[in-house]
């Protein structure tokens, strides 16, 4: 069975701005099909994207098995040797047993009750933010909120100090431009640039770490060991911008994103308000969810098929790369009930935002109580918050978020 051809534009503003009902209709009528000009094969469903998250015969890379002369691959850019630098050493874009071996001892140090011990600082920053807009009667939710409070937590966690901190924002936002379809020159070059000073930065303080650790992720990734061996300074460095990087952007754009969709539904934004008024902190979780799936903050991610295989009748070629698309599967009326309402108080919400299978997302956790912690305070602070303007999308569809949103409270 052949695999159809279809071009879908996802850079479009348009489409940025509003993807689903364009991914309605493929989904109905081509769910799965072939893109000449970026050579990859998009899946649209969501069976099928969580079945090839989970199956072992798709990776995020291939130079495990193959070398780029075998694959036909061209030589790395050498614009982006200071990126490629970065790249080649993030774990979470490897396969086991290397992608096993840092997991874990990056879990060993990030865990569920560190995330857990960060409530109170988040509750603080949180407050803190609003304090320095709440006079003015009006601000840009990105720019104001948004952005400045997962990225203060994230360098709160590696130990980052805080007169560099106004650094790290610009540094990852030129990185992730690499992850879109169709970066600038500009882009690649400000990328490149970016990675160099960013790993030169996180060198400088491991190496600091190293004689004078701290209580801090940094401090921990520096003398963590597992059977004897611990991160090489490459892996250090990328590990630790990662987990910066990683660990804001969906942050960041999932609040907008979520704060947008709570302000064009009203009645869901009434039943919020009431579970935080009640302390109704059940809803407050499963709504976070809800936000998160109803507008994906980061709707594609791609796999690389490691062998020959069959989905569907369909045949994908060892070497064939294939496109998922999060942001159709989460609004899949073959798997949610009523998917393109919003139901704050849904129960049966299996989203695909955090990914399945061996690289599911590591910040889960600490993403979701950081949305949770906002959006509690932000309606406690701001009960009569509304939007003064209209929003506005960043370029770049693979990590979707907002350029600004006005508000007013």
């Amino acid at each position: 069975m052949t695999i159809p051809t279809h071009h879908l534009d996802i850079n479009q503003l348009d489409f940025i701005a509003d993807p689903y009902s364009h991914l309605r209709d493929l989904r109905d009528q081509l769910p799965v099909f072939h893109h000449e000009v970026w050579h990859k094969v998009f899946f649209t469903r969501y069976a099928d994207i969580a079945a090839l998250l989970k199956d072992k015969r798709l990776g995020r890379t291939m130079l495990h098995i193959l070398s780029r002369e075998e694959l036909g691959w061209p030589p790395p850019d050498v614009r982006l040797m200071d990126f490629n630098r970065y790249q080649d050493n993030v774990f979470m874009d490897w396969e086991p047993p290397a992608h096993t071996r840092i997991r874990s001892l990056v879990s060993k140090v990030f865990t569920p009750k560190r995330v857990e011990g960060l409530r109170s600082q988040l509750e603080n920053i949180t407050h803190s933010l609003i304090d320095q807009v709440q006079q003015n009667g009006s601000c840009d939710f990105v720019s104001a909120i948004a952005e400045p409070l997962p990225v203060a937590m994230i360098a709160e966690l590696l130990g980052i100090p805080e007169l560099d901190r106004h650094r790290l924002r610009p540094w990852s936002a030129a990185i992730v431009k690499m992850y879109e379809m169709s970066p600038s020159e500009d882009e690649i070059t400000k990328s490149n640039l970016a990675a160099r000073e960013f790993m030169d930065y996180i060198g400088r303080l491991a190496e600091e770490r190293r004689t004078r650790p701290r209580d801090d992720l940094i401090s921990d990734l520096v003398h963590a060991e597992e059977q004897g061996k611990g991160l090489s300074e490459d892996e250090l460095r990328a590990t630790c911008i990662f987990l910066l990087n990683a660990g804001h952007e969906a942050t960041v754009n999932g609040s907008a994103l979520g704060l947008l969709t709570l302000l064009g539904n009203p009645a869901q934004l009434e039943l919020m308000k009431q579970a935080i008024q009640n302390n109704d902190l059940a809803l407050i979780k499963t709504a976070v969810d809800e936000l998160l799936r109803y507008d994906t903050p980061l709707p594609m991610f791609e796999r690389y098929v490691l062998e020959d295989m069959e989905i569907n009748g369909l045949q994908l070629k060892k070497g064939m790369e294939v496109a998922l698309l999060y942001i159709s599967g989460n609004r899949d009326e073959r798997r949610f009930e009523r998917a393109d309402t919003l139901d704050l108080s849904r129960k049966d919400n299996p989203h695909l935002t955090f990914g399945l299978g061996t690289h599911y997302c590591l910040g889960a956790p600490l993403a979701r109580l950081e949305l949770q912690i906002l959006f509690r305070i932000l309606f406690q602070r701001l009960p009569d918050l509304h939007l003064t303007g209209e929003a506005s999308f960043n370029t770049g569809f693979v990590i979707r978020g907002l350029k600004s949103l006005p508000i007013g409270f």
